[in-house]
C-alpha cells in the first residue's frame, strides 16, 4: 500500500511538472513573438524617419538622432495646420472676405482682391510735384478707377493734418482734394517731418484696413513710377509669403534722436 501510494505521488508530481513546463514554453515563444514584433516595427519607423530626413536634407545614408525625429514630427504637425489653413484661407476668399471696417464702410472700396495700394508720400506746398505725378504716371479721375478695376493697382497721396488743424494748409488739401478725389487724408496724424515714422505706420494701417491687397506700397512724390513694370514685378512674387521688397539700410541702428 504504501509504495503504491508513493508511486501515483510521483506520478502526479511529473505531471504537474510537464504542464508547468508546457506552459513556460508557451509565456516564453509569445513573449518571443512579442518581442520580435516590436523590435520589427521599431526598425519599420526607423528606415521611414531616415528615409524622410534623407528627403529633407539631400544627403544619402545617414543615422537619426532623437532631436531629428522630433523635429520630424513637429514639421509634419505645422504642415497640417499650414495646409488647413490655406484651405481656410482659400475658402474665404472664394466667399468674398474682406476686412471688418470695409464692411462697415459698405463696400466704400473694391470688394475685389487687389494687387497693390500705392501710397505716394507727400506734404504741404508740393502742389506742383503732385500734379507732375498726375501728368507722367498717375491718372486721374475715371481712369483711376479703371486702374484699380482692371490692373488691381490703387494709387493715392497720402498727407497728415496741419499741425494748426483747419489753417489755410489744410483746406488747400481738401480744396485739391474735392477736384482730384486721389487723397488718402489721415487725419489723425500731424504732418511734420518728425512724424514721418508715424506717418508711414499710419497710412499702412490705413491702407489694410480699407483695401485687402497682396502688396502695399510706398513711394515719395518726386518718384515716377512705371505702373506696368511694377505691376510685373509684383506679380513674380505672388507665390511667396511675406514679401518685403526695397532699400535694405544696413549698419548701426540708432535709437535716440
Amino acid at each position: 500500500m504504501h509504495s503504491r501510494a508513493s508511486q501515483n505521488r510521483l506520478s502526479g508530481s511529473a505531471f504537474h511538472s510537464r504542464i508547468s513546463a508546457l506552459l513556460l514554453a508557451m509565456l516564453s515563444t509569445m513573449a518571443a513573438i512579442y518581442v520580435a514584433g516590436r523590435l520589427w516595427q521599431d526598425a519599420t519607423d526607423r528606415v521611414y524617419l531616415i528615409q524622410e530626413l534623407d528627403k529633407r536634407s539631400g544627403q544619402g545614408e545617414s543615422a537619426i538622432s532623437v532631436d531629428d525625429t522630433l523635429k520630424i514630427i513637429a514639421c509634419r504637425e505645422q504642415q497640417k495646420q499650414l495646409s488647413t489653413l490655406e484651405m481656410q484661407l482659400a475658402a474665404a476668399r472664394q466667399e468674398g472676405f474682406v476686412p471688418k471696417s470695409l464692411s462697415k464702410n459698405e463696400g466704400a472700396h473694391s470688394k475685389k482682391k487687389l494687387l497693390a495700394v500705392i501710397g505716394i508720400f507727400t506734404t504741404f506746398g508740393r502742389k506742383k510735384n503732385r500734379d507732375a505725378i498726375r501728368k507722367a504716371w498717375m491718372p486721374s479721375g475715371a481712369a483711376l478707377k479703371k486702374l484699380a478695376d482692371e490692373k488691381g493697382i490703387v494709387v493715392r497721396f497720402v498727407i497728415g493734418r496741419s499741425p494748426n488743424r483747419g489753417d489755410s494748409l489744410d483746406k488747400q488739401i481738401d480744396r485739391e482734394n474735392e477736384q482730384t478725389n486721389d487723397f488718402i487724408v489721415l487725419d489723425g496724424q500731424v504732418e511734420a517731418s518728425e512724424e514721418r515714422p508715424k506717418k508711414m505706420k499710419s497710412f499702412y494701417i490705413h491702407a489694410v484696413e480699407n483695401w485687402d491687397a497682396e502688396f502695399y506700397v510706398k513711394v515719395n512724390d518726386d518718384v515716377y513710377v512705371n505702373i506696368d513694370v511694377l505691376g510685373a514685378t509684383l506679380t513674380a512674387y505672388l507665390n511667396k509669403p511675406r514679401v518685403y521688397i526695397g532699400c535694405m539700410k544696413s549698419g548701426e541702428v540708432f535709437s535716440e534722436p
